[in-house]
């Protein structure tokens, strides 16, 4: 009796723990964003996930403006800098010694460095000697002629001196510069140093120039003044050849007393 009691017992357990699996699968199989409560605060891990993906590529974006800008600062620098003016100006040394130098050109002796003056010059006193032109005029002219040429020397050495004494001048101008252009911070400064060794450079060639021409302009008054002289020779020369009245006998004292 007992026995027959208990086989239906057994079998209802059975059917039970049998059971168990299939109502517990659900549960086992819930998707990944399944919600848990923890004292009564609700946690979602897949919004959490998103959340932090979230946060992340904000974080990014916010890195890269950062960067954008610290570029854009660093261009307006730069640009900064390439608008800078160069602190250092060697213009007013430069025209000082072009001045200087055209100050003795201005005072050139006798014949000025003048197209117009040294056709003058030229024609009253290095033209052909006037057979009318009297022994004293011929001397005279001779002398002026002279006096030119030694002018002219005198005016090369003073150009000489003056060209001599920029040297120094120029010097310390050009390493300046040179200084300046190696430390400039940007394009501008660099253009502008360049732009100042080419003046220098300029002012050179134009104390080279006078140079030359005070050099040139001596070496003509000297032959001019042979040629002239070549030419005023010849004429008195002529004039020496010439025969003249010849001798007329007139009366002579001797001794002062008619004896």
């Amino acid at each position: 009796m007992n026995t027959l009691r208990s086989r239906p017992r057994a079998l209802s357990l059975a059917a039970f723990i049998l059971a168990i699996p299939l109502a517990a699968s659900p549960v086992l199989t819930a998707p990944a964003h399944a919600q848990f409560g923890f004292g009564g605060i609700v946690y979602d891990p897949t919004n959490y996930a998103q959340n932090v993906l979230t946060a992340a590529r904000s974080l990014e974006q916010i890195n890269n403006q950062i960067r954008s800008l610290q570029n854009e600062s660093q261009s307006l620098i730069n640009q900064a800098k390439n608008l800078a003016n160069l602190p250092y100006s060697a213009l007013q040394q430069i025209q000082q010694n072009v001045q200087r130098t055209q100050q003795l050109l201005g005072q050139a002796q006798n014949i000025a460095f003048d197209v117009q003056n040294v056709d003058r010059m030229f024609q009253q006193q290095y033209g052909s000697v006037s057979l009318s032109s009297s022994d004293a005029k011929l001397i005279t002219d001779a002398r002026s002629r002279w006096q030119n040429t030694v002018g002219g020397l005198h005016d090369a050495m003073r150009i000489q001196a003056g060209v001599v004494g920029n040297i120094d001048s120029n010097r310390t101008q050009m390493s300046n510069l040179v200084s300046q252009s190696q430390g400039a911070q940007g394009a501008l400064q660099a253009t502008q140093a360049g732009n100042q060794l080419l003046a220098l450079q300029s002012q050179q060639l134009s104390d080279l120039i006078a140079l030359i021409s005070a050099n040139g302009r001596a070496t003509a008054l000297t032959d001019a003044e042979r040629a002239a002289a070549a030419d005023q020779g010849r004429e008195q020369r002529r004039r020496f050849l010439t025969p003249g009245a010849g001798y007329q006998p007139g009366n002579a004292q001797m001794f002062g007393n008619g004896n």
